[in-house]
């Protein structure tokens, strides 16, 4: 794991910044150019994949996540590109029962510990005292992340397995932030409120940086939701080499995250408090194949704060995790580097410029009239085509180059 020691920005910073000017994140890296767009693959449905797919995905992709089981397409992914960084999937906050058959768990398991093997006493249990299920997951049982003894459990198992196999680092999904995840209105008597709820998983990801910093593997959490929870990305955050929002501006194809104290400016303040220090953030918006407007809210959305370490990857369906997700030209693109902080440019209207294009946002409302916006000098649009003025309708972005 890389140790990461630059200064983090507090949400509530990034949201006083967004009123009196937006926040340039300061510490980039030099892996990646500013103003290309970095993608990644979550590989987690086991579908097959073709050694084509392998030798292409390994060369464009920054970031892969693969199940345990998978090693084989890991140690063809390191042949094409031994560069990309390859992370495991582990739910972290549950066992699966299903993996365990005959009284013996699989010998490699999409969570930290096996069903059969984990003591009783780390299975979080519920009003009644019987154990929580996931709601809408069959036979994934909830496990309390806030017993030391689970904790340290977990984490050597997956440092044990991940490094055997040969991973780059650890995927961790389902870091939560309400008590009731999972099973609606029904909390765990140990944690009554998310307040309590939200000390556990600080602990536990505290016992995971630790480990995971001492045996050189990288962490990126699923932090979905961190958005209604103030403060709720930086402090989960900062135990974790990045963070991935699963829910990124656009839900759907019709229904697209406007500029509001949750909303918008929220999850791209993510990118920036995240740079600031040098972390990763994967962004994963959801839209319908060939969606051009949600795409480029997103894309655009994204160039508002990246400084070359955040990664963005479409999905249509949700839990859709296999072939690759599209490849888009812009992602070929390079702007340069930024010309300065984003700034808005009227209600709610917001421009980023770089040296060699620029990226704009309206995130006012999906139904609010279009805003003409005159750009001062020729640039080419998505189709090449040359503009001097754009106009935008609320929830939408684009993205223009320069020559230079």
């Amino acid at each position: 794991m890389l140790e990461h020691t630059g200064k983090i920005l507090s949400v509530a910073m990034l949201f006083a910044g967004l009123v009196a000017g937006p926040v340039e994140a300061t510490t980039p890296r030099t892996t990646a150019p500013a103003a290309r767009t970095q993608s990644f693959w979550l590989h987690l449905n086991s579908t097959p994949v073709s050694d084509a797919t392998i030798a292409t995905e390994a060369k464009r992709r920054a970031h892969v996540v693969l199940n345990a089981w998978e090693g084989d397409i890991l140690k063809k992914l390191k042949a094409a590109n031994p560069s990309v960084k390859v992370y495991v999937y582990k739910d972290l906050s549950s066992t699966r029962s299903y993996a365990c058959k005959n009284g013996k768990d699989d010998a490699h398991l999409p969570t930290g510990l096996g069903y059969c093997a984990a003591d009783p006493a780390w299975f979080l249990k519920g009003p009644d005292g019987k154990k929580l299920e996931y709601a809408g997951y069959r036979d994934h049982w909830q496990m309390d992340v806030g017993d030391p003894a689970y904790r340290k459990a977990w984490t050597a198992a997956v440092v044990s397995s991940s490094k055997a196999t040969g991973f780059d680092g650890v995927f961790l999904d389902n870091a939560l932030y309400t008590c009731d995840t999972y099973h609606p209105g029904v909390c765990p008597p140990k944690y009554p409120d998310n307040a309590k709820f939200q000390d556990a998983y600080k602990g536990m990801l505290a016992e995971v940086k630790a480990g995971f910093t001492a045996a050189g593997l990288l962490s990126v959490g699923n932090l979905t939701n961190a958005r209604l929870h103030d403060g709720g990305w930086d402090a989960y955050g900062a135990y974790l080499d990045g963070g991935f929002d699963e829910w990124w501006l656009t839900f759907s194809s019709d229904r697209l995250l406007e500029d509001y104290p949750q909303g918008w400016r929220r999850q791209v303040a993510e990118i920036a408090v995240n740079e600031s220090s040098g972390k990763m953030t994967w962004v994963q918006p959801h839209f319908d194949a060939g969606d051009t407007r949600a795409f480029r809210y997103a894309l655009a959305s994204l160039y508002m704060t990246t400084s070359g370490n955040a990664a963005m990857a479409e999905i249509a369906k949700t839990d859709g995790y296999a072939d690759p997700t599209a490849w888009h030209p812009e992602y070929d693109w390079n702007l340069g580097h930024p010309a300065g902080a984003y700034r808005a440019v009227g209600d709610r209207l917001f421009r980023r410029d770089f040296t060699c294009g620029i990226a704009l946002v309206n995130a006012k409302p999906t139904d609010t009239p279009p805003t003409t916006v005159e750009l001062q000098r020729t640039y080419q649009n998505h189709d090449g085509k040359p503009v001097t003025s754009v106009s935008m309708p609320g929830t939408t972005g684009v993205v223009l180059r320069a020559n230079c």
